[in-house]
């Protein structure tokens, strides 16, 4: 890596705990790196503790999600590569000198897990699964699409940030994105520590089917026709069968043969029309708007 300036930005919510003490291994790996915590609404001492350890802190006056905190972040860093990782204690700072090893040659590197650094056996499954749709979707092997430590091109982030969510899949969003638009992502093994308090939020049926519906929905905001044409294709094969299978057993052609044949092609205009909205789309730059910095946990900042 060249001497482009680094920020660091780390969503915080509740980490008091742990925030203070990653940001000074940060510090002292990275003493001259730009160190960002985005308190998200916390009602602990998060904010206090990551200001006394040198970090420059930025305030929602109240829980608005991770992905809101990333985007805050995205616009008040002044970074040319921006960093990041979560406060939780399990991303190690000594892994981000391997993420900047392969910047700036790749517009964007993501830490990539393995299957025994998952939470637990469902989420390392459900994530695999994730991850082969995204790459189904992007063509390109996506090794770890929910990695919240990567590190990315200032310039690039700013421009997607108003498509990011409020939510956890803001990876996803960004990930997609930069495949989408033919950027570059390059994929370095870490190593993720225990979490040092608390437990995770994240609730394995409850937030898998969520999480399912928006890893759906941002395939389809990045390319509808790779979502679209199987559902239509598969419609039409299965109005096929029905009409052989009716046609054998009653000499007829029945109205469910009509009502799926209809459908398909009611799909397909419909991935037509999807995918010029998505290229249309794709030629808008997010704005940036400044955010307020505050000194303390009690200035706040107005959410994005």
């Amino acid at each position: 890596m060249n001497a482009e300036k680094v920020s660091v930005i780390i969503p915080v919510y509740n980490e008091g705990k742990t925030i203070g003490n990653l940001v000074s291994k940060i510090k002292s790996c990275y003493p001259d790196f730009d160190v960002i915590a985005i308190d998200d609404g916390s009602i602990d001492n998060t904010a206090d503790a990551a200001q006394a350890a040198g970090a420059k802190v930025y305030s929602h006056p109240y829980n608005i999600g991770n992905g809101a905190a990333i985007k805050s972040g995205i616009r008040v860093a002044d970074g040319d590569i921006l960093v990041f990782m979560d406060g939780d204690g399990q991303h190690d700072p000594e892994d981000i000198a391997n993420l900047l090893e392969y910047m700036p040659e790749f517009d964007m590197v993501v830490g990539t897990r393995s299957m025994g650094d998952q939470a637990s056996l469902g989420r390392a499954a459900g994530n695999k699964a994730y991850s082969w749709f995204a790459s189904y979707v992007a063509k390109f092997p996506i090794q770890d699409l929910t990695s919240g430590f990567r590190a990315v091109k200032s310039n690039i982030a700013k421009s997607f940030v108003y498509l990011l969510p409020n939510t956890y899949s803001y990876p996803a969003t960004i990930t997609l994105g930069v495949l989408r638009s033919g950027m570059s992502v390059k994929y370095v093994p870490i190593k993720m520590r225990k979490r040092i308090a608390g437990k995770s939020n994240i609730k394995l049926i409850q937030d898998g089917v969520r999480f399912f519906i928006i890893i759906t929905r941002i395939c389809t905001l990045y390319s509808p026709m790779r979502v679209f044409l199987p559902v239509s294709f598969t419609m039409f094969f299965l109005g096929v069968a029905n009409y052989f299978y009716t046609y054998i057993t009653r000499s007829r052609f029945t109205n469910m043969s009509v009502f799926m044949f209809v459908a398909a092609i009611i799909v397909f205009m419909m991935s037509l029309i999807s995918e010029q909205i998505c290229q249309m789309r794709f030629e808008r730059r997010g704005a940036v708007r400044p955010i307020k910095k505050v000194e303390s946990q009690s200035e706040d900042m107005s959410g994005p």
